[in-house]
């Protein structure tokens, strides 16, 4: 399936005169490893988007509880639409009554690289299970995402090895962006 087709749930949710969020329609470059981003949104419910650059997008899972940096930590991750890989460096304020509407900081960002037999991640993905090692500013380490049986959503778990900063994950209120410092308080503060 193409960019385009991949997106179309994305785009269709979205009017990009008043949301501020990238279309897509210019996706960056990525080289190198791929790439993922954790980013704090406070919507109708305050919770973390985890996303993991698949392709030519970013595969995407609300996390309400944030991922967490402690392996006895078992989190829910509820699969979203695919975001554009540009959607990476998004940062601010959609507008109220939009698609999403509320403030969103980039908390952590970085590399990735799959793990496991299986050299194809998407083919992992769709079978129910991955495993990656995260190379971010604030979350390090191996990690999993597996799918419950029979079911859509998935638990995301960190694995042994690797370090992670802090104990868990952290108070997203007082959470400050890996981009700017800035809380998100702040960050709506200055839209």
């Amino acid at each position: 399936m193409d960019e385009r087709a991949r997106l179309s749930d994305y785009r269709g949710k979205r009017d990009f005169d008043r949301t501020g969020e990238p279309s897509g329609d210019r996706a960056p470059a990525r080289r190198g490893r791929p790439r993922f981003v954790v980013q704090i949104h406070d919507a109708s419910t305050l919770h973390f988007d985890f996303r993991l650059q698949v392709g030519d997008v970013l595969k995407s899972w609300s996390v309400p509880r944030g991922p967490s940096a402690r392996p006895k930590d078992k989190r829910l991750a509820v699969p979203t639409e695919d975001h554009p890989l540009d959607y990476e460096d998004f940062e601010g304020v959609i507008a109220q009554g939009e698609y999403g509407g509320g403030t969103v900081i980039v908390w952590d960002h970085g590399t990735y690289e799959p793990l496991g037999p299986d050299a194809d991640f998407e083919e992992g993905l769709r079978r129910g299970h991955v495993s990656f090692r995260l190379h971010g500013a604030k979350l390090r380490g191996t990690y999993a995402l597996t799918r419950f049986k029979g079911e859509d959503d998935w638990l995301l778990v960190k694995a042994g090895g690797g370090t992670g900063h802090g104990h868990g994950t952290p108070n997203p209120r007082r959470a400050r962006s890996v981009r700017t410092g800035r809380t998100l308080a702040q960050v709506a503060a200055g839209a």
